[in-house]
């Protein structure tokens, strides 16, 4: 019988893969994206320092209240456009973008774009 490697399996695979070719820095954050099938969360790390610098997510109460869904491409943008903000107010303009193993595709891509245009460069 042909057993077939699940799409979670395949996505940590292709994550791990991409975490080793480049990090955040102080100078230049990593920008990590993650997605479930309910939520959205970006968060913007320094690896160095092994510190959390700015997070946005679909979880928090005021997000939650100014969407209807909180799985859609709408609330990726919504995020999106959160975390360019807050990473501004922190000092924060250029970082290296992390998808997670997820396809630059849909919600992952309107994350990206609604961050570019709230100031982020990457």
């Amino acid at each position: 019988m042909v057993s077939k490697e699940s799409r979670k399996e395949i996505r940590v695979k292709k994550h791990m893969r991409t975490r080793n070719r480049f990090a955040g820095t102080a100078e230049r954050p990593r920008l990590a994206v993650y997605r479930s099938n309910m939520h959205i969360y970006a968060q913007i790390i320094d690896d160095e320092a092994q510190k959390t610098l700015v997070t946005a997510s679909t979880v928090e109460k005021e997000v939650k209240k100014d969407l209807k869904f909180t799985d859609n491409v709408v609330a990726a943008s919504y995020v999106g456009t959160l975390i360019g903000k807050r990473a501004l107010e922190a000092g924060i303009t250029e970082v290296v973008f992390d998808r997670g193993g997820f396809l630059y595709h849909g919600k992952i891509a309107a994350l990206a774009e609604a961050a570019r245009e709230a100031g982020l460069k990457f």
